[in-house]
């Protein structure tokens, strides 16, 4: 039974996995529980919830790890211009070519393809096949502070082409505000606080996770209620969300050879490009979508992603990580 909790967690099938299905469950069979207001309100709480999730953040910033990874300029650039620029600018193609004006989860899509990579899993699967593990981290964190002015930018892109109302300079104010500010703080306090974070890690940990269901409840608990998922095809998504990892994954892949990485970096460009964060999904989306009733189905797809990215980079990193084993004996 051990065995078998242990393969699951390896493949991202982990208790925080289950909860969120657990949250998404709780949503549909009680709704009205997310639409509650006030001073305990889940709006409100998620609110200093997310600040804090990046007060953190920034605490755990390493100024000599940044420093460290300004040498490997070509890698840092390949994944950040794959991040912010290739990952949007598919999607903007697939869409003029076949995209349907109003499509909440054509906008969900182009709105994963905006975000920055995801920090915890990517360093844990560059770590677990023998990537270059500073590069990783390096990138990550980058990726997380860039991705708070471009993530916007291109969403006010992205829905102006929609004809939508959407007022970027008010939305890149309240993400300074709400994610930006907490993070600069947090690093400007790091050589106080850092032990401190570690020690109580595991405990910040489940905060984070805590505040992240809170905001995924809240989303899909208004779209539940606002029958906002009725006569969508989920299965079709599911399938083009798997198609769209492995394509990325695959070019990433071939970018690396094509530019003569060595294998560590290589390992670092497969899993640090073509990942997307649903932390920041999810906070930031609070943001850019204000509207609940619209937000949890514009998440759908970045969840979808989000368990694809898991369960097929952990599996992934562990083939990497026993062929570099068996090169070795």
């Amino acid at each position: 039974m051990a065995s078998l909790k242990t393969q699951l967690a390896k493949a991202g099938i982990n208790n925080f996995f289950f909860l969120l299905l657990g949250t998404i469950l709780l949503a549909y069979l009680f709704p009205h529980w997310g639409e509650a207001r006030g001073d305990l309100s889940i709006d409100r709480l998620t609110y200093y919830g997310v600040s804090l999730i990046f007060f953190f953040y920034g605490v755990k910033i390493s100024p000599s790890t940044l420093k460290l990874g300004l040498s490997n300029w070509k890698l840092h650039l390949l994944i950040q211009g794959t991040t912010f620029l290739v990952f949007p600018l598919l999607i903007l193609l697939l869409y003029g070519l076949f995209g349907i004006e109003g499509n909440l989860f054509w906008l969900g899509t182009f709105y994963l393809a905006a975000l920055p990579s995801t920090v915890s899993s990517s360093v844990v699967m560059v770590s677990i096949a023998g990537g270059n593990l500073p590069a990783a981290i390096f990138n990550a964190s980058i990726s997380s502070i860039v991705g708070i002015l471009i993530t916007p930018l291109w969403m006010g892109v992205f829905l102006s082409a929609e004809n939508a109302d959407f007022e970027i300079f008010n939305t890149v104010w309240a993400l300074v505000q709400q994610i930006f500010i907490p993070v600069v703080i947090g690093f400007m306090l790091h050589k106080r606080l850092y032990f401190w974070v570690q020690t109580y890690g595991k405990l910040l940990k489940n905060f984070d996770q805590l505040v992240i269901l809170l905001i995924v409840f809240s989303a899909f608990s208004h779209s539940f209620g606002g029958n906002m998922f009725e006569g969508q095809n989920i299965l079709s998504l599911g399938l083009w969300m798997l198609l769209f990892f492995i394509f990325m994954a695959l070019g990433m892949f071939l970018l690396g050879r094509l530019l003569s990485f060595n294998r560590a970096d290589k390992i670092t460009v497969l899993f640090c490009g073509s990942k997307k964060s649903l932390v920041q999904g999810a906070v930031m989306g609070k943001i850019l979508f204000p509207d609940p009733t619209i937000f949890g189905v514009v998440l759908l797809p970045l969840m979808l992603y989000h368990t694809l990215q898991l369960i097929l980079g952990s599996a992934l990193a562990e083939r990497l990580a026993h062929q570099q084993t068996s090169e070795q004996v």
